[in-house]
């Protein structure tokens, strides 16, 4: 969770406590036609744990260093759509945006981040790196396996940076680009300055993981340390026991602790990444603008550490809109408000 560029964070925007408020119901995609909104609870509305589909089954492939876990959805001659999710949740943020897309003839991927669910390291000598460019990286890779040249990339929290970098590195394999809480791309440089004692608050985790003490804690709670974030990032989001519990069996894997700690350390400066991504991280460094048609997301009540829109529209530099999803929707658009998130997919694509 969170973002790589503290310093443009508005300390304003962000919300950390808050009454659970009621879950946000299906709609019809007609709603959200042109400007996404969030849907309207509906008072007939069952709880989301029942809402949710069947959502697999997972597939495995080969792709650079990982052997990576996957839903395959939709049509195989389909406009190719990536869905990354981000931490501490996994692939199930997106199992109801999943059958909207593929309803309307999209061939839809979402993978497992490295350290979640069942992609694994194909072997035990590479290093545990969370470093934001290696995370791209598995994203170019994964394509490559799967042989998609261009796709429609799509992300939230890790997985919105992940999909930030690939269209600023990579323009040529993004056909469009949805972004939650837009432009996320940083550097440990910047991560250096500074913030206001009351933003600073909002990055307690990172500090926390910065201690030996804060990894012990997570890798002894990382349930309940999960659980606390998703309150904490989605203030008003009703989910239940269940909805949480299916997502956080993916923290289970072997490698999540070290994935985890090291992205966190990195971003201090505490940790080291690979000497491959140096030439990445420079050009990350700039602060690269953004050419792809793109529609950045924001959820009105998102608790999460997250820049304001107008500190990052400038970066995108091709065809753009941002949409504010209203009716209490925090960190994870995709699974509160999965009709707004797919439209917003699909518009995107149409760009």
């Amino acid at each position: 969770m969170d973002t790589l560029a503290p310093d443009r964070i508005n300390p304003q925007r962000r919300r950390f406590l808050g009454t659970a408020a009621a879950g946000v119901a299906a709609a019809s995609l007609g709603l959200f036609a042109h400007r996404a909104q969030a849907a309207t609870p509906s008072r007939n509305a069952p709880p989301r744990a029942r809402m949710t589909p069947a959502f697999g089954p997972v597939k495995q492939i080969r792709a650079g260093v990982l052997d990576i876990g996957y839903i395959d959805a939709g049509p195989a001659d389909g406009t190719p759509v990536l869905l990354l999710h981000g931490w501490p949740y996994d692939i199930h943020s997106y199992a109801e945006v999943v059958p909207l897309l593929v309803a309307n003839g999209y061939r839809v991927i979402v993978p497992h981040l490295r350290g979640h669910g069942s992609t694994r390291f194909l072997s035990p000598d590479t290093p545990r790196n969370g470093q934001p460019a290696a995370l791209a990286d598995d994203v170019i890779q994964l394509m490559d396996a799967l042989e998609i040249p261009r796709a429609v990339i799509a992300g939230y929290d890790w997985g919105g940076r992940s999909a930030d970098i690939v269209a600023a590195l990579h323009p040529e394999r993004v056909k469009a680009l949805v972004a939650v809480s837009g432009y996320l791309i940083g550097s440990q440089q910047a991560a250096q300055a500074p913030l206001a004692p009351e933003a600073e608050l909002q990055w307690w985790y990172q500090f926390y993981f910065a201690t030996d003490r804060g990894r012990a804690g997570y890798t002894a709670n990382r349930h309940d340390f999960a659980k606390l974030i998703w309150k904490l990032a989605s203030p008003k989001w009703a989910f239940d026991d269940a909805t949480f519990d299916r997502s956080a069996t993916a923290l289970h894997n072997e490698d999540h602790v070290d994935i985890v700690i090291h992205n966190y350390r990195w971003r201090l400066g505490l940790a080291q990444g690979e000497a491959k991504y140096d030439a990445t991280e420079r050009t990350l460094a700039t602060f690269p603008s953004i050419g792809v048609p793109t529609i950045t997301l924001e959820g009105d009540a998102n608790g999460a550490p997250h820049p304001a829109p107008e500190s990052y529209a400038k970066r995108y530099t091709g065809k753009y809109e941002h949409r504010l999803l209203t009716g209490g929707i925090g960190h994870n658009p995709p699974q509160e408000a999965p009709q707004a998130f797919a439209q917003a997919v699909m518009d995107a694509d149409r760009m």
